[in-house]
């Protein structure tokens, strides 16, 4: 906020809905849960479910092994369903499809993409934005209540 960003995307509070960043959330352990104020800062939800990392990079680390390597019909499968989740059952939201020149990068998976794109543009009602269209528009349509 201190940088003025328009938008965040690393806080996964919803899975397809965009909201406002809080400040000020309390979790007494005695008490229910306080909600703090909202800012200006509009958190663009991500899932790790729809970034290709987790799932194509196998690396080692001192906690153990991130097997990657999973096929992409295997990610093909799991990111249709979350669309058509979001198209079919919800009907509006936004889908943050996270992908890294690295790991999408592969002709195998750049072939899965391809067609994952292709069912998305396929559906009706849908539309490819930038992230900054996505938060100036539901700033547009969600105007924060004066303080």
């Amino acid at each position: 906020m201190e940088r003025n960003f328009l938008y965040d995307s690393s806080m996964m509070g919803n899975d397809f809905s965009p909201y406002y960043c809080r400040l000020g959330d309390q979790a007494p352990v005695d008490g229910p849960f306080v909600w703090g104020r909202e800012t200006n800062l509009v958190e663009l939800p991500f899932t790790w479910g729809l970034d290709d990392f987790p799932a194509f990079e196998h690396v080692w680390t001192r906690n153990g092994v991130n097997p990657g390597l999973a096929s992409p019909s295997q990610m093909y499968e799991i990111w249709t369903g979350d669309f058509d989740y979001l198209h079919d059952r919800l009907g509006e939201g936004v889908y943050i499809l996270t992908t890294h020149p690295q790991c999408i990068g592969r002709g195998h998976r750049l072939l899965m993409l391809e067609r994952l794109v292709n069912h998305i543009r396929n559906r009706s009602g849908v539309t490819f934005k930038t992230m900054s269209e996505v938060a100036l528009e539901f700033k547009e349509k969600n105007p924060l209540a004066p303080s």
